[in-house]
């Protein structure tokens, strides 16, 4: 198939359109604009709906009320933006309503910049809102996974009743690069019976989040965790590499598993036994194959554009088998590959130098 040369955020906005996505409420944010500029003119020639909202609230409860009626719906925006959303993607997750959010990160906290960042994986895994909720979250490594995951996002949404997120950066955003514009096929999903789509012949469907009677909110609750305990069993996403052999696997996901990619080729080329492990899916979480790792007796490294967090997701797998450091820049700004191998250098040093291999 011929190779097309794409922008990521283009990319998201044009594989949603083929995915069935008909309708989306934005509101604009560096560095997430090209999404709703290119649908504010791509929903028109598919007879879709586009909404510049007036505001992150209103665009999210804008996207619950088409969920409810049975569209393909989705968001975007960047990380303050996505804060003011999480509300209403609370919202969601209770009624059960899928849905697609992209999350474009940018340097936080605070307004922070535009840059490039990681500083959302807490607010997108443990449920950035009230209640106990999970999003099903991407962690997309290219502009081609850009384009596959949200098609597969949107499907994953639709049969387990959840909201979905792209949880993406700054970078892989603004890039361009070679990509197949792989066509979109719809698998065989259940019926929106739940939605409002008029009641002519039947009895009313009624969609909420409010359950004041006896037990109706635990019965809820229970139903959403079954939903999870499926989901976490099926969907859990990750890739390896060179970890058959590594002493030291690092796990990055993102723009920053780009860079981890880089530095663990150059340092097999200079004789390292280094790997990598990059989750697919920050939730579900790739817990079964890095504790695996950990049983081999692999040293872990988190490489995250952030100040630590997934680290902590990595250390609760490994579960005190195997050490797990940490390496991060906060704040937007990005590790080159020359930084990260010399990093590395230094850990699998420490590593050689003490007769357990442990710190």
């Amino acid at each position: 198939m011929q190779k097309l040369l794409m922008k990521g955020n283009e990319a998201i906005a044009e594989a949603a359109v083929q995915a069935g996505c008909r309708f989306y409420a934005g509101y604009p944010i560096t560095p997430q604009n090209e999404i709703p500029e290119y649908l504010s003119w791509r929903m028109d020639e598919v007879n879709g709906v586009f909404i510049q909202a007036e505001s992150e609230l209103a665009a999210i409860n804008m996207v619950y009320g088409a969920a409810a009626c049975g569209f393909r719906a989705m968001t975007s925006s960047s990380s303050p933006g996505i804060s003011l959303k999480q509300e209403g993607i609370s919202f969601l997750a209770a009624a059960q309503l899928p849905a697609l959010i992209v999350n474009v990160q940018r340097g936080g906290p605070g307004l922070g910049n535009i840059a490039a960042s990681q500083a959302d994986y807490f607010q997108a895994v443990k449920g950035g809102g009230h209640g106990d909720y999970r999003l099903l979250v991407f962690a997309p490594f290219s502009v081609q996974e850009l384009w596959d995951f949200t098609m597969i996002a949107f499907d994953k949404a639709d049969e387990y009743r959840i909201p979905a997120m792209i949880l993406t950066d700054g970078v892989l955003a603004q890039m361009m690069e070679p990509m197949i514009k792989t066509p979109y096929v719809r698998p065989d999903l259940p019926p929106k019976t739940w939605a409002l789509g008029g009641c002519a012949g039947r009895d009313p469907n009624v969609v909420r989040t409010l359950y004041m009677g006896h037990g109706d909110l635990a019965e809820r609750n229970r139903i959403l965790q079954e939903t999870y305990t499926t989901i976490r069993q099926r969907e859990t996403r990750c890739v390896t590499y060179y970890t058959d052999d590594a002493e030291l696997v690092v796990v990055a996901h993102g723009i920053a598993a780009r860079v981890a990619l880089d530095a663990v080729n150059r340092l097999r080329k200079l004789g390292q036994r280094v790997g990598l492990l990059r989750p697919q899916t920050l939730w579900p979480f790739p817990e079964r194959q890095i504790g695996e790792l950990a049983e081999l007796g692999r040293r872990l490294v988190t490489v995250e554009l952030n100040a630590g967090q997934m680290v902590e997701d990595v250390r609760l797998a490994a579960n005190g088998k195997t050490d797990v450091d940490f390496i991060g820049r906060p704040g937007g700004i990005l590790l080159t590959p020359e930084e990260l191998t010399e990093e590395l250098m230094i850990l699998l040093g420490k590593a050689a130098s003490t007769p357990s291999g442990r710190s």
